[in-house]
């Protein structure tokens, strides 16, 4: 009876550990696709070193990512983003750890021919290069290129699994500037923008690169679309020419449609808290706040023309409140702004950020400007307080901040580094 007692407790022992080995294993939260777990720019990890005036983040790494704005995913140790190099796009895979190349993948043409040149940190042009942001299940990396190709590559080894031209065999209908919407995961199926009549709407499987189903006649934007889920009802919320355009998952129909001004470009994401939808575009239009309430038109709970202009920098959204880079083509001077999401009014605002990006790790912000300085600041609506600030890189910052595994992942038109505030 005593060896019993003392086998059940040592395999008692031993179960725990596995589970405290596996519940350790997994903690370390990846950031697969563009803004993060649910598309959303949050991380739930925090951020251990969040008061930067007493210690100083470690620059464990920098390496050159050349042109295009394209941001980080990251996942098993990897960190995935895209330039433009020998005249390609292309899919560079690093050592998350030490920013070192493992693979480089030849995608479409980086020949744009629309007169952006290789802007540089002071150029306010908007500078060539690709503007996706790859997807990543962990086995395979999802890219939708400029010029409308969906690649799937093998993870490990960069090899192409499967591609679909959306131009060629879906009628594809590219835009000013061309693609630079990222696909977005969930289960088995990529989603996506950018077919002709019967089929703007798409849904790939992630494993086959078959199509699920295809819908709507709308001309895409550069603005990714975003998944949530709204009084039970998970929807996909596309920001198209014509205004925002939910989709039902599962089969491709639509669910609501709220009309939007377009002018030039939309390239923010739509952000959703409850049954609020928030959208923002530049070029004059401005944002606005619509109530989803199961009916095929959601109510307008406000708009401001001209005002609270997202160029490309989509907020993220806390406890009823935006936060995040405001204005229109304020490079250099664009503020980081805490907006209340019900009402548009303005609780703070920190001018000399430019367009770049933010997104909100725990509690906190982290913050690229647009000449490379990353800021933690909190997420309260009572006043702007900021905790740290280092310049991380040079050239232009218009692309997103990732987080994973205490971790923070910049880039820009030249260089990426990552920061360990752990």
């Amino acid at each position: 009876m005593m060896n019993l007692t003392r086998l059940f407790n040592k395999n008692l022992i031993v179960n725990c550990c596995l589970v405290l080995f596996v519940a350790t294993t997994v903690s370390a939260e990846t950031w697969p696709q563009y803004r993060g777990i649910d598309g959303d720019g949050k991380s739930p990890e925090t951020i251990g070193n969040s008061r930067w005036t007493s210690s100083a983040p470690k620059v464990l790494w920098k390496s050159p990512t050349p042109l295009g704005f394209s941001s980080f995913t990251i996942f098993d140790g990897r960190a995935f983003t895209v330039i433009a190099k020998d005249g390609r796009e292309q899919c560079l895979a690093m050592d998350a750890a030490t920013g070192k190349e493992i693979w480089l993948a030849p995608l479409g043409s980086s020949e744009y021919k629309q007169g952006g040149g290789n802007a540089g940190a002071k150029d306010n042009k908007g500078g060539d290069g690709p503007r996706s942001t790859p997807t990543t299940d962990g086995k395979h990396v999802y890219v939708y290129d400029s010029y409308m190709k969906l690649t799937c590559l093998d993870a490990k080894t960069g090899q192409q699994v499967w591609q679909r031209d959306i131009e060629a065999e879906h009628s594809g209908r590219n835009i000013k500037w061309l693609n630079a919407t990222s696909p977005v995961i969930d289960g088995d199926a990529l989603y996506l923008a950018g077919g002709g009549a019967g089929e703007s709407f798409l849904a790939i499987n992630k494993n086959s690169g078959d199509v699920i189903w295809k819908s709507g006649d709308e001309t895409m934007t550069h603005a990714t679309p975003t998944l949530a889920t709204i009084d039970g009802q998970k929807q996909l919320i596309y920001f198209m020419q014509s205004g925002l355009v939910s989709i039902d998952p599962a089969n491709g129909k639509q669910l609501w449609k709220a009309v939007f001004k377009f002018s030039v470009s939309t390239a923010a994401s739509p952000v959703v808290e409850g049954n609020l939808v928030y959208c923002s575009a530049g070029y004059g239009v401005g944002a606005a706040v619509f109530r989803v309430n199961g009916s095929s038109e959601p109510d307008e709970v406000w708009f401001k023309p001209n005002e609270l202009m997202n160029h490309w920098s989509t907020p993220v959204v806390h406890d009823g409140h935006l936060y995040g880079l405001f204005e229109f083509k304020k490079y250099g001077t664009a503020p980081l702004q805490c907006v209340e999401l019900a009402t548009g009014e303005i609780k703070w605002s920190q001018r000399g950020f430019g367009p770049g990006n933010c997104i909100k790790v725990g509690d906190k912000l982290v913050v690229l400007s647009d000449a490379g300085d990353v800021v933690l600041a909190d997420a309260k609506p009572d006043g702007y307080n900021e905790t740290g600030r280092i310049k991380a890189i040079s050239g232009k910052c218009w692309s997103t901040p990732a987080y994973s595994d205490g971790r923070i992942f910049v880039r820009s038109t030249q260089e990426a580094a990552c920061l360990d505030v752990r």
